[in-house]
């Protein structure tokens, strides 16, 4: 490792001020901190220090979602396999066809198989955002002449997880320069926006390409065959059809089509259990905004007929959609979430509210997590200003 240290020290004198490669400083300092700490120490007044940096909590973060991210790859690539093992559809055309008959991959009893289909799909999409957005990440460094922020390390990623497996690749380049641009470099880069990234360029492309976001022929990777999603049924049906077509279970365990990072709980639970008693997620968060969604569809179920998306029970709606994806990994990002431990409780009871609200009273757009989020992103400010000045006026009254 001292021979590492060394070959870096001699690299960067030619990234130093005045230097050859002053302007690519910031990829530089990014490359050099995957490795080591930063030497930078803090002067004059107390402070605290902690082994833990930015940099290691969002790795920490990105390894979280590596049980959903695996499982997303198997179950579209089993699916797609069974469907293929039935020979009522034909695979995929392309390149993805060519390697996936060399490497005998269409085989839905092998784990190997279903996961080399379903990683055809999801690492271009991931390769596509990572480089994509770190353009984008690395050039507004090098003209604000900062460093990167590792803020899209994890950005990247859930960006890439809430993509429906057969997303075309060009719009995956342009959500991922949408949300990294316009969610939040102008507002001055990572720590500064009021917007989850990931979840503004999935917004976007949602509301730009409804048709080919929202279409049931999204979720699966063969040519000949289309699966609604169960929130799309459950919005047409409501709770019978729902049951008819899907169990309780396999919606947990992520036996069902949708988004790669998105369909298994239990997977999402996982990951999401390191965050929570690590400290890195915000708990309070989470059981606020499951005590809202509980609360609002038992009042919405309350004398529902059993074929209106209304009489949807509230632990069906915790395993359809992104609801557990967004609330374990995106409601709870520490840049636009509320920071107050007061505010957190009515931040995530917000989102719980909203999300069944947006999925029972909007039949035209039923999955309702991401725009929840995302409305509750433009409140948090608010709702911790409120909460500041509560405890200030409680203060000075009992003065």
């Amino acid at each position: 490792m001292d021979h590492l240290r060394n070959m870096l020290d001699r690299w960067g004198e030619a990234f130093r001020p005045g230097r050859r490669w002053e302007a690519w400083q910031p990829l530089y300092e990014a490359v050099d901190t995957i490795f080591y700490t930063p030497g930078k120490v803090t002067r004059g007044a107390s402070h605290l220090r902690d082994g833990v940096d930015l940099k290691r909590i969002m790795i920490m973060v990105w390894l979280a979602t590596f049980p959903a991210m695996f499982w997303g790859m198997y179950n579209v690539g089993h699916r797609a396999n069974t469907l293929l093992a039935a020979g009522n559809v034909t695979p995929t055309s392309g390149w993805r066809h060519q390697l996936l008959e060399l490497l005998s991959a269409y085989d839905p009893a092998s784990i190997v198989s279903c996961l080399l289909h379903g990683a055809v799909w999801f690492l271009p999409i991931y390769l596509v955002t990572f480089f994509v957005g770190g353009f984008w990440e690395v050039l507004f460094a090098m003209r604000r002449r900062h460093e990167i922020n590792e803020g899209f390390f994890v950005s990247s990623i859930l960006f890439a997880l809430s993509c429906p497996p057969s997303i075309p690749l060009w719009q995956v380049a342009i959500g991922i320069s949408f949300g990294i641009v316009i969610g939040k470099e102008i507002f001055g880069g990572t720590g500064k926006n009021f917007m989850n990234p990931a979840l503004c360029g999935r917004a976007f492309l949602y509301f730009a390409y409804p048709a080919q976001l929202s279409g049931d022929s999204v979720w699966t990777v063969v040519d000949g065959y289309t699966s609604a999603s169960p929130l799309s049924v459950a919005a047409a049906e409501g709770i019978a059809g729902l049951r008819g077509e899907f169990t309780w279970l396999s919606a947990f365990l992520g036996q069902i089509d949708g988004s790669f990072g998105e369909t298994s709980t239990l997977a999402i639970l996982i990951g999401g259990a390191v965050l929570l008693f690590s400290g890195i997620a915000s708990w309070r968060i989470v059981a606020g905004a499951l005590l809202g969604t509980i609360a609002s569809a038992w009042l919405f179920a309350l004398g529902a007929a059993p074929d209106s998306q209304l009489s949807v029970p509230w632990y069906w709606h915790l395993v359809l959609g992104g609801y557990a994806f967004g609330l374990i990994f995106m409601a709870t990002e520490p840049v636009t979430a509320a920071v107050t431990d007061a505010g957190r409780w009515i931040y995530g009871a917000l989102i719980g509210v909203m999300v069944v609200l947006i999925r029972v009273a909007n039949p035209a757009y039923p999955e309702g997590m991401m725009l929840a989020i995302l409305f509750a992103n433009c409140f948090a400010s608010l709702i911790d200003y409120f909460v500041a000045e509560f405890h200030i006026r409680r203060r000075t009254h009992h003065g």
